[in-house]
């Protein structure tokens, strides 16, 4: 059985939750709020902390959920399926809902249920069952709570068209009474309602001169209210049309609640799951105030809070606490001055293992620690908490004896100024007794005390720890903060000096302590030296720590700084390289250019293999220079560029097939160009082309096998620019033209002459026949005057 009852109200948990009520957006979700109580199921509460987390998670992100106008209907809807029908108000209030439904579902999952945040807290989205259509159905017919819409209905449009036009006719025929003859009589030139029909204010002296039908007096009895006979058939209509408009507008709201009831469990449902959405953002959102965390569920039995604040002291005034229990020990003695801070340390502890085990987060470091306790049993000191009938040592004893009554092994028990009231050696020894006992019944106990014995009892007892809240003698003032490990000084004789009690009194005083108060007194002073000593050695550590991390920090920026100075320079040198090497392929096209045209002067194909020769070596050297410049060359990098055109014959590499072949084909203007791989021709694109240089060989004319390149410096060595096939007949003229044009591509030959003779133009139409499906032709003409005429043809390659 769980006990948090009176916990709840001396540790004033129901302030937390009173706060939580705050931070929640729907009246629904304020309710879940004040009734929210801890549980004692480790899965229900690991579950409910992580689903405040996921809540968080998404508050920060996304901001906070659109929770407008979200209203409890689930009475008025228990009424629609009984057979009532719901108001205009009930009605948009459904509407309101279905809105949040769908907004909730979108800000999730997205407007096509994309988006999914992967939390436990999607499942509860996932509930949501938005239906536009019966939202946009009740939002176009009621306007507001009291209001329908004329599109409510085509004859509810129709009526009130008619009952705008019959007010527009009796208020023209009630002019006449006004402003005309008859407008003496009137006791004002006005027109009002009375029962819901128009009348005219007339004078009672002129009641006859009015012919109509009374409906009211004034109090004074000068004023009668007359119905003038003209429109007593115009107020009947109207009567009628507004007669009409209701039984229409009950009929409408009769529909629009027959729509309701059949989605009556969506809506419902819709409800729930919007508030339970709204309570777990209000929990996020206490989170983010309270500067809080999830806390880990222990499975041993212990705690341990980090750096952890009590939730209802302002921020400004807060002292971090970093406290532990059930690990090296599971009793906790805590001593200390009055309004040292010792009470807020216990409930520090009690509230905070509530507001875990309640699913909040808890206001302490990442990392603290809960265990699941079945009952957080507490005796605070305070006034709230003792019973005004009773002296302080019986109202202490009372709560006592019902905490001890309520224990297990799995409880929490918290003691404020254990066995304070009575005889100080009597309380003692009973106080030592009660810890003894919480203990062997296995609960963890933190207790606040005064007494030395108890001191001396913690120390001499395993399992039982000392803490002290510090006090500053020098001013007098307590600091708050909670040092485990040493017990508290009273520091009474030290205060005494300090307000300004005679020395001499405080001597006598000193000599009244007994040898062993002495000798205890001398110890705690001991231990609080080495204390300080401690503290201050830590506090030098950590502050050589915090300047060699400092300068760690510095320098690795100056390291980074020199990197990326390095990396500056080394891109430089690149670029200046790169500008010597591009001067380099300039000089190199400019002497092979000048080699050209000593080549074309010679016949020797001697001559021209070796300044082909020449020309690879020259190549080589800048190749290898370019390597030295970027040493690393992705495949596949748009970086790469051909070091000439690629030509017909030409050996390469294809990078996205990874093969090797032969180019059949010379790109065209698009880049395009057919290439052999093994038996399979390929069409592909310059971007996937690297040339190689590699040792092919080609079978010459006279069955000699040698590489490409000096079969293709011997081929431009030796070319000549036109080509004889005079006497030849058609088939003989085109296999001799067929090679004559590889050869031509093979010595990048741009316009030949092919010359044929005139003769009878057989031999011409035969071969002008081939060049018009020759894709090597970019075009072909006859000769000119001074060419050789019809007798030649000059064709441009591409």
């Amino acid at each position: 059985m769980n006990y948090y009852d009176r916990a709840i109200n001396t540790l004033e948990y129901n302030k937390i939750v009173t706060l939580l009520a705050d931070s929640c957006c729907t009246e629904g979700a304020k309710k879940m709020a004040l009734s929210l109580l801890p549980e004692g199921n480790p899965d229900s509460v690991r579950k409910n902390l992580a689903l405040t987390t996921d809540a968080k998670k998404m508050l920060t992100a996304k901001g906070l959920p659109p929770f407008d106008s979200v209203y409890d209907i689930t009475d008025a809807m228990e009424r629609a399926a009984k057979g009532g029908t719901l108001t205009m108000s009930e009605l948009l209030r459904v509407a309101y809902l279905m809105s949040t439904s769908r907004r909730l579902y979108e800000y999730c999952f997205g407007g096509d249920g994309d988006g999914l945040t992967g939390g436990m807290i999607e499942e509860h989205f996932a509930r949501l069952h938005p239906d536009r259509m019966l939202e946009d159905k009740i939002r176009k017919a009621i306007l507001a709570d009291d209001m329908m819409s004329d599109e409510a209905s085509p004859l509810l449009a129709d009526i009130r068209r008619k009952i705008r036009l019959e007010n527009a006719k009796i208020r023209d025929n009630l002019q006449k009474y006004a402003g005309g003859q008859f407008g003496k009589y009137l006791q004002e030139n006005i027109v009002t309602i009375r029962n819901g029909r128009y009348v005219v204010p007339v004078k009672a002296e002129y009641k006859n001169e009015v012919k109509g039908l009374v409906h009211d007096t004034s109090s004074s009895g000068a004023t009668y209210f007359i119905e003038p006979l003209a429109i007593v058939d115009s107020n009947n209509e109207l009567r009628s049309l507004e007669s009409k408009e209701e039984h229409e507008i009950e009929r409408i709201l009769s529909a629009l609640t027959s729509d309701c009831c059949m989605e009556q469990s969506a809506i419902e449902g819709n409800y729930r799951a919007v508030t339970y959405l709204a309570f777990l953002f209000g929990k996020a959102e206490l989170s983010v105030r309270m500067r809080a965390s999830e806390p880990e569920i222990s499975r041993s039995k212990s705690l341990r809070f980090i750096n952890a604040r009590h939730p209802l002291i302002p921020k400004e005034r807060v002292v971090p606490i970093t406290v532990s229990l059930g690990e090296s020990y599971d009793t906790m003695i805590i001593t200390g001055p009055n309004t040292g801070g010792k009470t807020v340390t216990l409930k520090t502890l009690g509230l905070l293992s509530l507001m875990a085990q309640a699913g909040l987060h808890i206001p302490a470091d990442e990392g603290s620690q809960i265990c699941i306790f079945d009952s957080v049993l507490a005796d605070i000191g305070d006034e709230q908490s003792i019973e005004q009938n009773l002296s302080t040592f019986s109202a202490h004893m009372v709560n006592t004896v019902d905490i001890l009554s309520k224990l297990t092994d799995e409880s929490l028990a918290l003691f404020d100024e254990l066995g304070a009231g009575t005889d100080p050696t009597e309380g003692a020894a009973l106080a030592a007794a009660i810890i003894e006992n919480v203990r062997e019944r296995g609960a963890l106990c933190a207790a606040t005390t005064h007494y030395t014995e108890i001191k001396a009892f913690a120390i001499q007892t395993p399992g039982v720890t000392n803490a002290s809240c510090e006090f500053d003698v020098e001013t007098l003032r307590p600091t708050y903060r909670l040092i485990i490990g040493t017990p508290g000084k009273s520091n009474a004789f030290a205060i005494s000096r300090k307000l300004g009690l005679d020395g001499s009194i405080i001597e006598r005083a000193q000599l009244k302590l007994t040898t062993d108060d002495l000798r205890f007194e001398d110890l705690l002073q001991e231990l609080e030296t080495k204390r300080e000593e401690a503290e201050t050695d830590r506090k030098t550590a950590e502050a050589l720590r915090a300047s060699y991390e400092a300068k760690y920090s510095k320098l690795e920026k100056e390291i980074e700084e020199n990197r990326r100075r390095s990396e500056k320079e080394l891109e430089k040198s690149k670029e200046q390289a790169a500008r010597i090497l591009e001067s380099a392929r300039a000089t190199e096209e400019y002497v092979l250019a000048d080699l050209d045209k000593i080549r074309k002067q010679k016949d020797s194909e001697r001559f021209g293999a070796a300044i082909e020769e020449g020309r690879k070596e020259l190549r080589r050297r800048i190749d290898s220079a370019s390597d030295a410049v970027n040493p690393v060359v992705d495949e596949n990098s748009g970086d790469y560029v051909l070091p000439r055109p690629i030509q017909k014959g030409d050996t390469v590499y294809i990078t996205n097939l990874k093969l090797t072949g032969t180019v059949i084909q010379a790109p065209d203007r698009k880049g395009s160009l057919s290439v052999r791989t093994g038996n399979v021709t390929t069409r592909t694109t310059l971007k996937y082309i690297r040339l190689k240089e590699e040792a092919v060989t080609v079978v010459t004319a006279d069955k000699k096998k040698v590489p490409v390149s000096k079969y293709q410096a011997s081929i431009t060595a030796s070319f000549s620019p036109e080509l004889d096939i005079r006497g030849l007949n058609g088939e003989e003229g085109w296999d001799k033209t067929d090679k004559y044009l590889d050869d031509a591509c093979m010595a990048s030959m741009k316009t030949v002459t092919i010359i044929h003779g005139k003769g009878s133009g057989v031999l011409r139409k035969i071969i002008t026949s081939h060049l018009d499906k020759d894709k090597r032709v970019k075009s072909y003409r006859g000769g000119l005057y001074g060419e050789g005429d019809s007798g030649v043809t000059v064709v441009e390659l591409e």
